[in-house]
């Protein structure tokens, strides 16, 4: 594979100072272009020490608008990143649409470093490879430009190389004992860059192989291969984009029509009787499972979603009056922001993920792109379905984080939500949660009824399963919440 990188190829300074001129101007060209496209280019570098990631970064500073690019680099993760999922600090990173990221030491550093020594079985540099290949895919469905390069030296060429940098009082810092490690063994580190560049490497995020021995031919390679991606990929992002007819999807026969919430018995209700007793209890022992998640470090995120009015604030609520005040948080969900439009759509509940030993409750959340963006056409047909893939694929990396995940639909009837529609109307301290909106989305009962239905189907997973809740009765709704909490936290202690 890295025999093309092996060839000696040089650029002499008259060619590089004849082109060089005319390839910036073009460049400038592009990014100024790229500023009002609707993608982000994020440019990987990985590759043997001393073979010029550094100088490559430092040229597209130096080369382009640097106001406009962000430089990415990552030593070994701190103690707020280990207590979050291993993508959680690439997320937080990722620029915004019209801009530029460069990413040094990346998400491809520590899987090839963790197999050159020992560190991963076959078997698990092979499962990072796979995440690493959905993150990306992620990014390019949503319209970002990957570009990867690996820079490329021999054995006996990295070996002169450090040993050069060593010899200069100005650059002698960047060579440690690590370098020199990596130096040692480099077969094993080679043979793992050939497997992640084979199975990494596709259509939508390609890899550049860049031979680094020569610094003028190292940066023509690099540029040249920025100058015409940025080209392609703007031409096929400003052209006129043909429309096509929204995908309808066909009613059958009305025995078919029934989805997940109609099998929902919404008559059932709590005893008078026992109601007080059975809320004492089920708020202590939500008390007592948090406590000990939060002394084992265990994170927990709770997320509910459900029909207006139908009682997730309350539900909330309830939960966390059983909490430490300092250990929870409530994000609320609505309309995305400027920023937040700029990044793809889960970026915005990357950045709200919990520390160790913490709770985030969402009141509504990613699931948004298959419920009211899918219904309301603020999501293509192509986004929202791709979405669920995408969705069951963040929630595994919670997971395996160790993280509790509990995902609530909040059910209630349309008379039911009318009547609570009415009360709001006259309670002077609940009339501002009632808007128009709301009285639109019950037009469309049937639509998002739909919605939910495909929703369950394809994200209620054995590792993640949604929880249904009856709620045509808060009390029976909110005890049956609480009760499930406690039980799947009681499962995740189980399982450490």
């Amino acid at each position: 594979m890295f025999e093309t990188a092996e060839l000696g190829q040089k650029v002499t300074r008259e060619a590089f100072d004849a082109v060089a001129a005319s390839l910036r101007s073009e460049l400038l060209t592009l990014q100024q272009r790229l500023r009002s496209a609707d993608f982000p280019v994020l440019i990987v570098f990985a590759g043997v020490d001393g073979a010029g990631k550094s100088e490559s970064v430092n040229l597209i500073n130096e080369w382009l608008d640097p106001h406009w690019i962000a430089t990415c680099a990552y030593d070994a993760p701190s103690q707020e990143e280990q207590e979050r999922p291993h993508f959680w600090r690439f997320w937080r990173d990722l620029p915004a649409k019209g801009q530029i990221g460069l990413f040094l030491s990346g998400w491809y550093s520590h899987p090839i470093l963790s197999r050159v020594y020992g560190n991963s079985s076959e078997r698990e540099f092979d499962y990072r490879l796979e995440r690493i290949k959905q993150f990306e895919r992620t990014l390019t469905d949503d319209g970002a430009l990957i570009l990867k390069f690996w820079m490329h030296l021999d054995k006996r060429a990295q070996k002169k190389r450090l040993k050069a940098l060593e010899a200069d009082p100005l650059q002698a810092w960047r060579v440690n004992k690590n370098d020199w490690r990596n130096w040692k063994n480099y077969d094993k580190f080679v043979e793992a860059a050939e497997r992640a560049i084979a199975r990494t490497d596709d259509g939508r995020s390609r890899w550049t192989i860049v031979e680094g021995q020569d610094a003028r031919f190292r940066s023509l390679t690099v540029l040249n291969a920025l100058k015409e991606a940025l080209t392609l990929h703007l031409a096929e992002r400003e052209a006129p984009k043909r429309k096509t007819r929204p995908t309808v999807l066909q009613k059958l026969p009305e025995i078919a029509h029934r989805t997940v919430l109609d099998k929902l018995d919404l008559t059932q209700t709590v005893d008078p009787a026992t109601q007080d007793q059975e809320w004492r209890e089920a708020r202590a022992e939500l008390a007592i499972e948090a406590r000990k998640m939060r002394e084992r470090g265990i994170s927990c995120l709770l997320l509910f979603e459900g029909w207006d009015a139908a009682g997730k604030g309350g539900a909330i609520r309830r939960i966390t009056a059983s909490l430490d005040a300092r250990s929870w948080q409530v994000v609320p969900v609505a309309a995305p922001t400027d920023e937040e439009r700029a990044h793809h759509y889960l970026w915005r509940f990357w950045r709200h993920l919990p520390r160790a030993g913490r709770f985030v409750i969402f009141d509504r959340s990613w699931y948004g792109r298959v419920l009211v963006e899918r219904v309301e056409g603020f999501a293509s047909t192509d986004e929202w379905l791709r979405a669920y893939a995408e969705i069951n694929d963040f929630e595994e990396q919670l997971l395996h984080h160790g993280m509790a995940l509990g995902k609530f639909w909040l059910h209630i009837s349309p008379e039911e939500q009318f009547r609570r529609f009415k009360q709001r109307e006259e309670i002077a301290y609940k009339q501002w949660k009632l808007t128009d909106e709301d009285w639109r989305n019950r037009a469309k009962w049937d639509d998002y009824s739909l919605a939910v239905h495909d929703m369950v189907e394809k994200t209620s997973t054995l590792q993640a399963p949604w929880t249904l809740v009856e709620g045509n009765d808060k009390n029976f709704a909110r005890l049956k919440i609480l009760r499930s909490v406690t039980g799947f936290l009681r499962q995740r202690l189980a399982q450490s």
